[in-house]
């Protein structure tokens, strides 16, 4: 979910590059914390990204299981030439841009 949210972050322009880090307790059905590092490359602070990040995205294991559809049988196709950077998977999506955009 954090690569995502950081594709969508990139392609919306707010930043150049950008890492997401999330933290997770148990029993809390929401991260105790959302960390952006932008790397100095932010056309908008950190802390404006965050408040973004928790308007457009429902981070609770719940709704990481519902966006990035991880119910689908499609963990076959991951385990050769890995997860990350190849079409055909829900994290490699830009599809929030503008409702990023929309929570600045």
């Amino acid at each position: 979910m954090a690569r995502y949210v950081a594709k969508n972050i990139v392609a919306a322009g707010l930043a150049d590059r950008c890492e997401v880090e999330l933290a997770y307790a148990i029993g809390v059905p929401f991260p105790v914390s959302v960390m952006v590092d932008t790397f100095e490359t932010g056309k908008e602070s950190e802390h404006v990204i965050i408040a973004a990040i928790n308007k457009v995205f429902d981070l609770s294991p719940a709704g990481i299981i519902h966006t990035l559809g991880l119910k689908a049988p499609i963990y076959r196709q991951t385990a050769s030439y890995g997860h990350f950077g190849r079409a055909g998977f829900s994290w490699e999506r830009t599809d929030k841009i503008e409702e990023l955009l929309a929570a600045l």
